[in-house]
């Protein structure tokens, strides 16, 4: 078997072929704003307002896609609070916490990194 079949037998249901489910999935979690939005909920519950504020950048419109697709994909908890004036609370699923697991160090070290890479 070549190297490069070993390599692509690593990734069980696929990520390679262009129809793989698996892309969808990758598509979702590695988007800057998806990167950004599970890794602030590594600290636990948010608001909307404190999500937006630490996404410095995102738009509105972005920060309630983004929510809406990674609660879609099972990642994180929408709490609505039965309190006056409403209050929703964002919150990672054990998936999501499994996942923000693996994407913390990808940003520690994008974060030691960016500037020798980019030329800052």
């Amino acid at each position: 078997m070549t190297e490069s079949m070993e390599i692509f037998e690593q990734y069980p249901g696929g990520i390679f072929p262009a129809g793989c489910t698996s892309r969808v999935l990758l598509d979702h979690v590695t988007s800057k704003w998806g990167v950004l939005v599970l890794v602030s909920l590594t600290d636990g519950p948010q608001r909307w307002s404190d999500l937006r504020r630490r996404a410095q950048g995102i738009s509105e419109k972005m920060l309630a896609q983004t929510l809406k697709t990674l609660e879609g994909d099972g990642l994180v908890n929408r709490e609505q609070q039965p309190v006056m004036p409403p209050r929703v609370d964002y919150s990672l699923t054990p998936l999501g916490e499994e996942l923000a697991a693996v994407l913390v160090p990808l940003l520690q070290w994008v974060g030691r990194n960016a500037d020798q890479i980019i030329g800052v």
